[in-house]
């Protein structure tokens, strides 16, 4: 029985023990075939050049002895691997969790090619490695907001005072930029404070972060839940009033409490939102619909705090429903095919940020295929 062929696809600059885990692991499945970036997608899709030139990352990757062909991409855009995947015609596709999409998912479905996501483990004994880990350890945290998102504006909070749940996250992947985790806020921190947030007043550090991004003229002021998820551990309840600072904060550090959302919270991978997405488009704030928001996500704190898992996702799709209905713009008939196909399957669910792409995260009790953990930042004695 003649074995099948399989394709990935990648950047694979900086070669390391992370990709050679991968590649080997991938060529179990068959003959492996390998589709490289070109420079010129790479530096339009990351807006700079790779450290190493297409040629070279082919000469090495080629030299693995479990590697059959390197092939460098002739398309544009995240999906550049397009022709060439139909040219060798594979029978398996297999992507890391980090590189799972929905984009790919349907192109395997579309040409009856098997999907493969594999966990992004390193090989034991060594150290997880990433591209990203080897330019620099950054380790300023992302951040996600659980419930509420929207409140933090003042012509929403205005209508009905309410909590923005958030977490802070470990750069455990490397999460896209323009996609709903805080990445805009998280460069303002690393051009402020390097690779490591200063220790210090937590309240004070979140407002100079907030206000770094946010200078005199800003024409949208992002939301201030965006520095507060980043500069505090743990879970945090922001509750605003009309302002776009809020009242008050409130944090949990409890381990059972953030090992219970560390347990239920999986990422699916959308893609980035396109440069011309506008979430403000069409907009119908309401005071019932900022009194539906701003209720979901204190449901959503007291169910936490009891790990009442049901109850959490209940107010965790009820809060996503509840911005949907008054930022229409934050889903189109991608997402909500999306919903519509994996939704059902967890006991809740939202988009990050403010939609348009970026993350579908699920809150359910067992691993989805291809889903991403996050790992919730602790705070340190």
């Amino acid at each position: 029985m003649s074995r099948g062929k399989v394709v990935v696809s990648g950047c694979f600059d900086l070669l390391h023990s992370g990709h050679v885990a991968f590649l080997q692991e991938a060529s179990a499945y068959g003959e492996l075939h390998v589709c490289i970036g070109s420079d010129e997608n790479l530096f339009r899709l990351k807006n700079r050049w790779p450290i190493n030139d297409q040629d070279e990352r082919r000469y090495m990757i080629k030299a693995l002895a479990c590697v059959h062909e390197v092939h460098i991409n002739q398309g544009t855009g995240l999906m550049d691997f397009v022709e060439e995947f139909k040219s060798i015609a594979p029978t398996h596709f297999v992507v890391n969790e980090d590189g799972h999409s929905a984009d790919k998912e349907a192109l395997c479905r579309e040409l009856g090619v098997e999907y493969v996501v594999l966990k992004r483990e390193p090989h034991a004994a060594l150290k997880p490695r990433s591209t990203t880990s080897l330019r620099q350890d950054v380790r300023i945290p992302y951040r996600i907001d659980l419930a509420g998102g929207w409140l933090d504006q003042p012509w929403v909070s205005s209508l009905c005072p309410g909590p923005v749940l958030t977490i802070s996250i470990e750069p455990t992947h490397d999460f896209d930029d323009r996609s709903g985790m805080s990445t805009s806020t998280r460069h303002t921190a690393i051009g402020l404070w390097g690779p490591r947030l200063p220790v210090g007043d937590l309240e004070r550090m979140a407002r100079v972060l907030f206000c770094c991004e946010n200078p005199p003229g800003t024409p949208y002021v992002s939301g201030s839940q965006d520095s507060i998820g980043i500069v505090y551990p743990g879970l945090n309840r922001s509750n605003y009033s009309g302002e776009y600072w809020p009242a008050t904060i409130e944090s949990v550090h409890d381990t059972g409490v953030l090992n219970f959302l560390e347990e239920h919270l999986q990422l699916l991978p959308l893609g980035s939102r396109h440069s011309g997405y506008d979430v403000l488009a069409d907009t119908r704030v309401t005071k019932e619909g900022a009194e539906r928001l701003a209720q979901a996500a204190e449901d959503c704190w007291a169910a936490a705090l009891r790990r009442d898992a049901s109850a959490f996702g209940e107010g965790f799709r009820r809060s996503f429903e509840a911005q949907v209905e008054m930022f229409p713009n934050m889903v189109d008939e991608e997402i909500r095919r999306v919903v519509e196909e994996h939704g059902p399957s967890g006991l809740g669910y939202k988009l990050s940020g403010a939609g348009g792409g970026g993350y579908f995260i699920l809150f359910r009790r067992d691993d989805y295929p291809g889903a991403m953990r996050v790992k919730i930042r602790r705070k340190e004695e």
